[in-house]
């Protein structure tokens, strides 16, 4: 039922009421109410509408619990007269309440309360200047007595109401159509039966006018189709010829008049956005008079359709989207393939311009809804065919990636693909619903072939297709053959051989079936498996990805068909070369080796080598010149690593060949070459379960990759600060003046060339004029000219796209840099305790040094934000680091020194942050994990424990940093890195102490002697440092404090400046 804005949130769910009742009041006579009773009132007519709900609710509580007959009638009379209140906003709470008392005490009668709101409002009696509150106070009542919920068993109040209602339609300028819907609502509600025998009639008296003028507004006609649905029995065909000269309502002769209802209609809406009801009716109705074609075509198509694109085509669409449910397969079709899609097809193309109004969310939302509710598979197909051959140009309109797919039943989603499959075999235009004039066979073939190619992986791709393992290989096996291969000989062993294409394949249709083949790769590398319901799968339990049923790897059973189909020379053509074909046997045997491997006992690895080796042999297909090679060490690397063949083998003249794990990481980083996220993340997952057998060099090779350009400075310098980024300013600059000297020198040889060309023509003589040459002459000059700059254009544009091709090359390398850093971040997260982790620690420090003082592109900062991020989140704060560097501690030192030099040379803070926990993580792995009897949170020895860190060495580090640090104006080092120091390392807070307090009084600055008393402060206050100054060393810092704060202060009330300041 419709609610409007004058009923605000008048709903009768507002009885159940949760509300403490007030306090108990005295007894009082109705002119003598107390306090809180009457209050009520007013809050009714409060413009808060929370306000007015409350006092709703306490209004009805207060009636329950304090019942009298007086204050019920003076509660009455004052919601009748607060219907007619001048304040708008008053209205519907005083309207809210009197619905919500009525249906609180039933034993009221409805007819009382009518004839109250009748006398009081009466449009005949009440002042001039009154008369539109009036009017409100009329329809705030019927809606009163309708919200009770009562109305409904009260005939005779029915029939009040509407008659009511009746003499308020003619004040259409105050009430405008509200007492008409209001009408609609009411008699919407009401029952049929025995219990309205004998009213029927009088109800159709009193609105016979109301009928009769059924065509005159959309509102009219709903009351009609109202009725019809209500009484049934008294509006038969001859009250209705006497009513409206005919005994149906969709006729011939009435579509005219129908059609105007429409546009009314449709403008009414046309802010809101909605189907009107009244249409919806109209088409019901003419469903049950079985005269839905001619409402379709006449009043739609001929009537609503030949109006300017707007409400009225809208209203029409939305109809289309509404009728799904309603129509019969047949006439589905017959919609689907009108002039309404048409239609629809063209506002779709129209309304992807900007600023432009998009039904395409409102469509996808009806045809959801229809395949959600139906259970039909014969409707649901008839659906999704209609909607997929729509087409501009042969792309039908609708998103190669339609979500709706999703609610497709088993059978209706197997005839779809079906559909698809046939399409794209044999393309039928003439089966399209095509609307544009621009029409040209063969483009509209190639782009209908790569809409269905890209629909079948959509579909693959949607996890929430309910969709068998059958279906799946079927698309996949469907794709790959025709992305590779190409049928010789029907053969019944293999289906794809049956269909015949009957336009060949173009180059470009080709490179999309390879594309989306890939694609299908990756989405059933990661199709969970459907698991029974029945069963159930544990909450915490990992879900099985990329297998089927019987636990089998998808890649594998393609592998297998691809197997079939090399061995069939006869029935298909052969892509691959006897070498390649004979890198792909070879593949399959090692495959067939490793699962063997796998049934005698779990090895570790074992599934992502299959893995790898099946993917690169699927992508021998898309380049097979690139991975033969790659492809051939795979076999003998993966052969070496599964026979624990670790140690190195000695060359005759004393060279010593690399480690299968050393050859594997260059394979691995050859194939992150490829533009594949599936051989990414395969490869992530390969070097996953290498890494306990990376060595120094494997790493090491990664980290070459991984960092910049060969040409940078080394970190080893004691340059002076910022002298790396000025180097970095000067070959910007450096570069900039190359390019303006080759534009001089281009400029200079264009000038000479142009000069040579007008000597010849005598055209820079003196005193020459155009009119000395002759016609031939100037054609030469002409020629020439043109000549000339046409060349200079061409050679422009040869260095425009030299630019161009080396800035792709760039951003293909830094591409690639990205992809390794996915080896970086999978070694620091599996290995973070080897001590080969600490190798990595200057490479990224590096990486991070030199984007930050780089004008980079996006590409660049997205390289540099995934070393920050590896670096700091992955390597520094974790909670797992090697604990092993005893005979290592003379390395881990010098390198702290020089992390620690290198950090104060910086100029800009935010790298010396990165250099500064280098430095922390550097002294967490020398300090390494304290001895078992010391690890309680705040034992003496757990404080004092260091490890291996020689205190004194690191110490006078960072006492040099800190010196710096309080010494300099600008320094790169900041009060935060020092309090970490501090709250990691209470040992060396307490070593560098005395130089802390020391800068209280000799600080640089004022500002380096509050940071001092800063740094004291936080020290003495931090628990492990009293615990471990303990006794006369905590008395002696307390004197020395006092007396250099002594010593600050004095200086500070007899210096001049202080004086001048007082002064």
């Amino acid at each position: 039922m419709r609610r409007y804005a004058l009923q605000e949130t008048c709903k009768p769910k507002m009885v159940a009421l949760t509300v403490t009742a007030p306090g108990p009041v005295k007894q009082a006579g109705i002119l003598q109410q107390n306090r809180v009773f009457l209050d009520f009132f007013w809050d009714l007519a409060k413009p808060d509408q929370e306000a007015r709900l409350k006092a709703v609710e306490n209004l009805i509580q207060y009636l329950k619990t304090n019942t009298k007959a007086d204050e019920l009638e003076y509660t009455f009379k004052r919601l009748v007269d607060g219907l007619a209140h001048t304040r708008e906003t008053a209205r519907p709470g005083f309207s809210l309440a009197l619905g919500q008392v009525l249906c609180a005490f039933e034993d009221i009668p409805l007819q009382s309360v009518l004839d109250k709101i009748k006398v009081k409002h009466n449009l005949l009696t009440v002042k001039k200047k009154l008369l539109r509150n009036a009017m409100f106070g009329n329809l705030f009542g019927v809606l009163a007595i309708h919200q009770s919920s009562r109305i409904s068993k009260e005939p005779q109040v029915v029939l009040g109401c509407v008659q009511l209602l009746q003499s308020l339609t003619q004040h259409r300028q105050h009430l405008k159509d509200l007492p008409t819907k209001t009408m609609t609502d009411i008699l919407s509600e009401v029952i049929q039966g025995n219990f309205y025998l004998g009213y029927e009639t009088l109800f159709l008296c009193a609105l016979k006018t109301d009928l009769a003028s059924a065509f005159s507004t959309p509102e009219q006609l709903q009351l009609l189709l109202v009725a019809l649905q209500r009484f049934p029995q008294t509006l038969k065909p001859k009250k209705l010829k006497k009513l409206l000269g005919s005994s149906t309502i969709i006729n011939a002769d009435n579509i005219p008049k129908l059609t105007e209802v429409l546009k009314m209609a449709a403008g009414s809406v046309k802010k809101e956005c909605v189907l009107p009801a009244v249409v919806l009716d109209l088409l019901k109705l003419s469903l049950k008079e079985d005269s839905f074609q001619l409402f379709w075509n006449n009043a739609i198509i001929n009537g609503m359709l030949k109006e300017q694109p707007g409400p009225a085509h809208y209203l029409s669409f939305r109809l289309l989207g509404s009728a799904l449910p309603l129509l019969s397969t047949a006439q589905l079709k017959d919609v689907l393939s009108g002039e309404v899609m048409i239609q629809y097809g063209e506002h779709v193309v129209s309304s992807q311009k900007p600023d432009r109004f998009k039904l395409v969310p409102e469509m996808d939302t009806y045809v959801s809804d229809f395949l959600q509710g139906c259970q039909d598979a014969d409707k649901q197909l008839a659906v999704m065919v209609g909607f997929s051959s729509l087409s501009n140009q042969g792309y039908p309109v609708v998103p190669s990636v339609w979500r709706v797919v999703q609610h497709l039943q088993p059978a209706a989603l197997q005839q779809y693909v079906e559909w698809l499959k046939d399409m794209f075999l044999q393309p039928q235009l003439d089966k399209l619903l095509e609307f544009s004039t621009l029409y040209s066979a063969v483009n509209s073939i190639i782009r209908l072939r790569r809409w269905v190619v890209s629909r079948l992986s959509s579909i693959i791709d949607n996890h929430q297709v309910k969709k068998e393992e059958d279906l799946i290989m079927g698309v996949a096996r469907f794709v790959f053959f025709h992305a590779f291969f190409s049928a010789k000989k029907a053969s019944s062993s293999i289906q794809e051989t049956k269909g015949t294409l009957s336009v060949p394949l173009d180059d470009k249709t080709k490179g999309v079936l390879v594309n989306s083949f890939f694609g299908l790769l990756l989405s059933m590398h990661h199709l969970p498996l459907d698991d029974d319901p029945a069963e159930g799968v544990a909450v915490n339990q990992k879900r099985t990805l990329g297998v089927t049923a019987d636990g089998t790897m998808w890649i594998y059973h393609l592998a297998q068909y691809t197997q079939l189909l090399l061995s069939q020379p006869k029935l298909v053509n052969q892509p691959l070369s006897p070498e390649q074909r004979k890198a792909w046997d070879s593949m399959m045997e090692s495959v067939a080796s490793l699962k063997k491997k796998a049934k005698k006992g779990p090895t570790a690895g074992n599934g992502a080598f299959q893995q790898l080796f099946l993917l690169v042999g699927m992508h021998l297909f898309k380049a097979p010149e690139e991975l033969l090679d790659i492809m051939r060490d795979l076999q003998s690397c993966v052969d070496m690593a599964l026979a624990k063949k670790a140690k190195k083998k000695k060359k005759k003249q004393g060279e010593e060949e690399p480690e299968w794990v050393e050859v594997m990481v260059e394979i691995l980083m050859a194939l992150l070459s490829q533009s594949s996220r599936h051989i990414r993340q395969v490869c992530k997952t390969v070097f996953s379960s290498i890494c306990p057998h990376v060595t120094a060099e494997a790493l090491t090779a990664i980290l070459d990759v991984s960092s910049d350009d060969k040409s940078g400075e080394s970190d080893d310098s004691d340059e002076d600060d910022g002298d790396d980024a000025m180097e970095e300013d000067d070959d910007d600059e450096e570069e900039e003046d190359d390019e303006e000297g080759e534009l001089a020198v281009v400029d200079q040889s264009f000038r000479l060339e142009l000069m040579k060309v007008l000597q010849q023509q005598n055209a820079l003589e003196d005193g020459s004029d155009d009119d000395d040459l002759d016609d031939d002459a100037m054609m030469k000059l002409d020629k020439g000219l043109a000549a000339l700059f046409s060349e200079q254009k061409k050679k422009s544009q040869a260095k425009k796209d030299e630019k161009t091709e080396l800035q792709k090359e760039k951003a293909l390398v830094r591409d690639f840099k990205i992809k390794v850093l996915d080896l970086v971040e999978v070694f620091v997260a599996r290995q973070a305790g080897s001590p080969l982790v600490l190798r990595l620690v200057e490479p990224l420090l590096t990486i991070i040094d030199r984007g930050m003082n780089s004008n980079s592109d996006q590409q660049e900062q997205d390289f540099l934000r995934r070393a920050a991020d590896i670096f700091r989140n992955q390597l520094c704060r974790s909670k797992v680091y090697c604990r092993t560097a005893g005979d290592r501690q003379g390395e881990l030192h010098d390198l702290l020194e020089k992390l620690m030099a290198k950090t104060q040379k910086l100029s800009d803070s935010s790298v010396c942050l990165y250099y500064f926990s280098a430095s922390l993580y550097v002294v967490k792995v020398l300090r390494g994990a304290p001895p078992a009897g010391a690890k309680e949170e705040h034992s003496a020895d757990g404080l004092s424990f260091m490890g291996n860190v020689d205190v004194d060495r690191v110490s006078g580090i960072f006492r040099d940093a800190l010196s710096s640090f309080m010494a300099r104006r600008k320094s790169p080092l900041t009060t935060q890195m020092f309090t970490d120091l501090f709250s990691r390392f209470p040992v060396l807070c307490v070593k560098l102490l005395d130089t802390i307090v020391h800068h209280i009084a000799s600080g640089a600055r004022v500002h380096q002697q509050g940071l001092a008393c800063v740094f004291v402060l936080r020290a003495m206050q931090s628990r492990e440092v009293q615990q471990l100054l303990s006794g006369a060393p905590w008395t002696e810092l307390c004197v020395t404090v006092s007396g250099q704060l002594a010593s600050v202060s004095q200086h500070s009330f007899t210096s001049p400046s202080c004086d001048a300041s007082r002064g």
